[in-house]
């Protein structure tokens, strides 16, 4: 899970001032010191923390911090809003150019996933209605521009090279030029990596931004390899002038050490991060939501808006009705599987959820085939065993178990699931249970306002 051990360390520095009613200096001191080797045990960058515990410092020893009853929870309080500030303060979109194509140029070292999340971010502006087209000037690397080509044709994006070429610049020009007469609004150009940051590296690169003036030069870096990132990120800027940063495997990086350190040291918003393997796993970066998954507070508008993509409004009406005339069915049942398994990884699901301990989680083995075990039994129902759950007696169960390639004790296992989210349900619509009733509807309500007001 993202930022897992920074997150423990952290909850652990916050013990020391939760049991204390009234903080003083000292109380303050020795939690920042915690704070301070919570930081640099996660790999951010030590200047970084340096000034990041300076800032959350002075604000703690205030007189309204340390004369407040509820000193403990302003100081969480205050180190969630530096560590919004420290990866932005606010989440920085992609410049969309006034004159189409707008051209994102994607540089980045070899084994960052470059080529892969050039494919994902082309994927994201197809689906907001862009028409855009994918440049091959990867001419280095073996097969490189066949791995274009692979991702172009997984999310339906065309991918231009010209054959035998070994010129990246003539490439990105004829691309561009191409890209104006067939009416593409957007181009994202795949450029050459390197294992190393080196001289022939850059000029490439400096030869193709001025050829195709670029609206974006992104950089694209995995965020596992935490002070190297930084320190990777800090030289492309400093040769090529970035825009922005892409975080690749950040749902693998239970530091976060690159998350925390880039932007202060670049003075570049990261824009967009990788959330797993899937084409459709990249995110827009919100410095406020990830401080909130940092500190174990959960991202509930991300959540929501993870529901709103999975969640087709038709099939959304359609459920509300089964469920208020009680009719939801195994095949709806199936339906959801399907939905949350749109919305990413359990455990990502679960890391966005307030109030979820990440050490509790530590040990606990996700299962993901479970879901297609579940369909699969599903599917091995007949239409009317599917409508009619009830019906399905021992003989049947023997041959749905047999048809799905597991025990018959699964197959008792879903029917018992079925039932129980069938009374669960059931709750939710009644206002009863723990998760039924006003406090879910005013969270919810709270978020979706807090969302609503930030589009404006």
């Amino acid at each position: 899970m993202p930022f897992q051990s920074l997150t423990e360390r952290l909850n652990n520095a916050f013990k020391k001032f939760r049991n204390k009613g009234k903080l003083t200096e000292a109380d303050v001191k020795e939690g920042m010191r915690e704070i301070k080797l919570a930081l640099l045990e996660a790999d951010v960058n030590y200047k970084v923390v340096k000034e990041f515990i300076k800032s959350v410092s002075e604000r703690a020893v205030g007189a309204e911090v340390l004369e407040s009853i509820t000193a403990p929870q302003q100081i969480v309080k205050i180190v969630n809003e530096e560590l919004t500030a420290l990866m932005g303060g606010e989440n920085s979109k992609l410049t969309i150019s006034s004159r189409p194509p707008t051209v994102v140029m994607m540089t980045g070292l070899q084994g960052a996933g470059k080529t892969t999340h050039t494919g994902k971010l082309a994927l994201m502006y197809k689906k907001q209605g862009k028409r855009p087209l994918l440049a091959a000037c990867d001419i280095y690397r073996p097969a490189a521009i066949k791995q274009l080509q692979v991702v172009g044709e997984s999310v339906g994006v065309p991918v231009f090279t010209i054959d035998g070429c070994k010129d990246a610049v003539k490439i990105a020009k004829e691309a561009l030029d191409h890209a104006v007469k067939h009416g593409h609004d957007m181009l994202f150009i795949d450029t050459a990596g390197r294992l190393h940051v080196d001289d022939d590296l850059m000029d490439e690169l400096r030869l193709i931004k001025e050829a195709v003036n670029p609206t974006e030069i992104l950089f694209v870096v995995d965020a596992m390899t935490g002070q190297d990132a930084v320190n990777a990120a800090e030289s492309f800027n400093s040769k090529i002038d970035l825009t922005g940063v892409i975080l690749t495997k950040l749902d693998g990086d239970t530091r976060g050490g690159a998350a925390l350190s880039v932007r202060h040291v670049t003075g570049k918003p990261i824009k967009f991060i990788g959330m797993g393997e899937k084409l459709d796993s990249l995110e827009p970066f919100h410095p406020d939501r990830m401080a909130s998954r940092i500190l174990g507070m959960g991202d509930v508008l991300s959540l929501i808006e993870k529901a709103q993509q999975a969640y087709d409004d038709d099939k959304a009406k359609e459920l509300e009705r089964k469920l208020r005339e009680e009719k939801f069915t195994l095949s709806d049942y199936l339906e959801q599987f399907e939905s949350i398994r749109n919305m990413g990884s359990i455990e990502q699901i679960i890391g966005m959820l307030p109030g979820v301990n990440p050490a509790a989680l530590k040990d606990v083995n996700v299962d993901e085939k479970a879901i297609d075990r579940m369909e699969a039994i599903i599917l091995s129902m007949t239409p009317f065993e599917r409508d009619n759950p009830e019906q399905i007696n021992a003989s049947r169960k023997k041959r749905i178990a047999q048809g799905s390639g597991v025990r018959v004790e699964e197959v008792n296992k879903l029917l018992k699931q079925y039932d129980t989210t069938n009374k669960l349900m059931k709750q939710v619509k009644n206002g009863a249970g723990p998760f039924g009733g006003k406090m879910l509807g005013k969270r919810m309500s709270k978020a979706m306002a807090k969302k609503k007001k930030k589009k404006k």
